[in-house]
């Protein structure tokens, strides 16, 4: 099909202007990322952002599922010498999977079936006169077609049943309007499995549900769909039987005769043997893949708001990984994260050793540490209490950071290749520390799925949740940019235009040849030619560079600009940087020009005014109620401090500082109706929430924000 047919169904899918749509289009299949469009071709897309970007890339995908598909079918069709020149243009013309299917579906080979076989042996007329309710002698009919394979009358008329079921299961026009009557009055069904209910009761809730399918919530059809997996629930999606069966006959049967009730037959047979099983396995199929949508777009939004966790910069840091039996793992870091010195302390029974604060003390004062990082694990409140006690010779902020995940990157090749002569205890405490300095490059280490903030995260389809965090990641990484003197090959490998292979090669070359001195420099690295360049480079920093534009997110293609910029305001570059004032003054129009247009001049500029800033703010201290402990510790109407630790379709879970994390649902989030948590909250986010339902036997707590300011 012609691009111009590709560029009207992407067009009329994404709701995007035709420009760009086709530039966008083009810029992806010249190999462009989408950060380095949505950053630096702003004036070829229009200004998309990467959200839309994205949208159009996945649409451009299924374009070209459609035309492989249309390929398959094509050549299939064309090996029986069954492709008209009319069958042909349908299919071509086709832009939809499931009407391609559908027409596909009469040639489909498939093993011999009842219809096949009745088929064969010369049963089609009677099928025919079934199918226009002839009127006449229809015994007749039937014992004219007696045979070997079909000896009596009722087996020719089984045989012509089974024919007419097939042939109403082919019927295209049928299928889309019961597909419409699934969608519009389907109820999804559950019941518990037999034998099952006492091992199931998480799922209690669905042991005898009903719910119209246009009314089902995703979160709540995802754990519908695990039960069902586990084997706990059996679930049907359908409409009211008559209702489907009235649809068919409404379409099907136009006169009444003495053939009619075997039509009606037929109906039956086609609708409970092939169609309700066929659309209800499409619907759940249809549910499955929205569900699994927006749980990965809730993924997605928690993932790239704890990469975006502000950072404590340029400071020393003290991380414990705290604990009872095995003592407190300590570690100490300075400002780029590189351990110091590590050692364990027993400042908790059984092992309570009394010297614990002296060594603590001795360690900040030694190491001349800013802050101390605790991971929030077992013995934590414990070792922050502990911390808390001690006089220290300096001021210092105690932070409580998150260990989710930390234990996965101690045990990986990364974390050994990184502390090959230390053990999982100490790297998961330099770990906990690093999250701290710098969550963006210690998080991009480990698995996203092992931060603890997804939703029903196992059941979703896994290459549909790895690309859409891997997309989260890379977009999160160059928002912030990389230096590309110190950078970790992981985190270099989500830099747009980069990977894993180039990487690698860069961190190789600088071992090889000492640091970047100018971007320029880095074509020096093996494989990294110009497109990789174009891609990367607005990414990467290099701080004390010659040129002090290598330090920030211009791209080295709008160097020129930047000159254009100095000549007009008669300061040197140097002097630019920074001069709000200045840069103000500047006369846009006089610069812009066909490929850098107003979006980018503007964007330069405010760089020039803030060079390399950081969207992410400064790491703050938060507290938990000190008094409470556990569960027991907890009253209804009980106000507590707590902090967002994940976000779901139905609500937050909110930890505050005791074992179980207790839940906002949507119901609670405010005193109005609330589709979505993130309008409300954020991940991290420090909040006070009322304690509505405390479940000890179930270990839930409820938790509310109405009538909180």
């Amino acid at each position: 099909m012609s691009d111009s047919s590709k560029l009207d169904f992407i067009q009329q899918k994404t709701q995007l202007s035709s420009t760009s749509v086709k530039n966008c289009c083009k810029l992806l299949e010249d190999k462009c990322t989408i950060p380095f469009i949505a950053r630096y071709r702003k004036e070829a897309t229009g200004n998309l952002n990467e959200e839309e970007i994205e949208t159009i890339s996945a649409t451009l995908e299924l374009w070209q599922k459609i035309l492989d598909r249309k390929k398959v079918i094509l050549k299939a069709i064309s090996d029986q010498g069954k492709l008209s020149d009319d069958l042909r243009q349908k299919i071509e013309k086709s832009t939809d999977l499931k009407e391609l299917e559908d027409i596909y579906l009469p040639y489909k080979k498939s093993a011999k079936t009842k219809a096949t076989i009745a088929l064969e042996n010369g049963l089609k007329p009677v099928a025919v006169a079934i199918m226009k309710g002839s009127n006449y002698d229809f015994d007749s009919l039937l014992n004219k077609h007696t045979s070997k394979q079909f000896p009596t009358s009722d087996d020719v008329l089984e045989g012509a049943l089974n024919i007419c079921s097939d042939w109403i299961n082919q019927n295209e026009w049928l299928r889309n309007r019961l597909r419409n009557l699934f969608e519009h009055k389907a109820f999804i069904k559950s019941k518990v499995q037999k034998g099952k209910d006492d091992k199931a009761e998480k799922f209690k809730d669905f042991f005898d549900f009903s719910e119209p399918v246009k009314r089902i919530k995703p979160y709540r059809f995802m754990a519908i769909r695990r039960g069902k997996n586990t084997g706990v629930l059996s679930v049907s999606i359908a409409p009211e039987t008559k209702d489907a069966i009235s649809v068919m006959e409404h379409a099907l049967v136009k006169h009444q005769n003495n053939t009619t009730p075997f039509l009606q037959k037929a109906i039956k047979m086609a609708y409970s043997k092939q169609l309700k099983p066929a659309i209800e396995c499409e619907l759940f199929n249809q549910l499955s893949e929205d569900a699994d949508k927006q749980a990965v777009g809730i993924f997605r939004k928690n993932l790239e708001q704890i990469l975006l966790t502000a950072p404590l910069r340029n400071k020393k840091v003290l991380a414990i990984d705290p604990g009872f039996r095995m003592g407190c793992k300590i570690v100490c870091l300075n400002e780029n994260g590189e351990l110091e010195h590590n050692e364990t302390i027993y400042p908790h029974a059984p092992k309570f050793d009394s010297k614990a604060k002296n060594k603590v003390s001795y360690l900040v004062q030694a190491h001349k540490i800013d802050a101390i990082a605790i991971g929030n694990g077992t013995a934590s409140r414990e070792t922050e209490a502990f911390i808390k006690q001690i006089r220290f010779n300096r001021d210092l902020e105690v932070f409580v950071v998150s260990e989710a995940g930390a234990s996965v990157y101690s045990a990986s090749k990364v974390a050994r290749a990184e502390f090959p002569n230390y053990d999982v205890t100490v790297r998961g405490a330099v770990s906990i520390g690093r999250r701290l300095i710098d969550p963006l490059s210690e998080l991009v280490k480990i698995e996203p799925k092992a931060l603890g903030v997804g939703q029903y995260q196992h059941d979703i389809n896994s290459t549909q949740l790895e690309n859409g965090l891997s997309r989260s990641i890379e977009r999160c990484v160059n928002i912030i940019g990389a230096e590309a003197n110190s950078a970790s090959p992981h985190l270099l490998n989500y830099i747009s235009g980069i990977g894993p292979k180039l990487a690698q090669s860069i961190a190789d070359y600088r071992k090889e040849h000492g640091s970047f001195s100018s971007k320029k420099d880095l074509k020096q690295v093996p494989g990294l030619g110009d497109k990789a360049f174009e891609q990367c480079a607005g990414f990467l920093r290099i701080s004390n560079a010659e040129n002090p534009l290598d330090n920030s997110a211009i791209h080295p293609e709008s160097y020129d600009i930047v000159e254009q910029i100095a000549k007009c305001t008669n300061k040197p570059i140097q002097e630019l940087i920074g001069n709000k004032e200045a840069l103000q003054q500047i006369d846009k129009a006089s610069i812009t020009s066909k490929d850098f247009g107003e979006e980018t001049i503007n964007f330069i500029i405010q760089e020039l005014e803030k060079p390399n800033r950081d969207v992410r703010k400064k790491a703050k201290v938060f507290e938990f109620d000190k008094q409470l402990k556990t569960i027991d510790d907890l009253k209804v109407d009980q106000l507590v401090p707590g902090i967002v630790s994940n976000i779901t379709g139905f609500g937050a879970f909110v930890d505050i500082g005791i074992k179980e994390n207790g839940l906002i649902h949507l119901s609670e989030m405010a005193d109005r109706y609330v589709s979505d948590p993130n309008e409300i909250l954020s991940l991290q986010q420090a909040l006070e929430a009322r304690v509505v339902s405390i479940d000890k036997e179930r270990k839930r707590i409820g938790l509310s924000l109405k009538g909180i300011s």
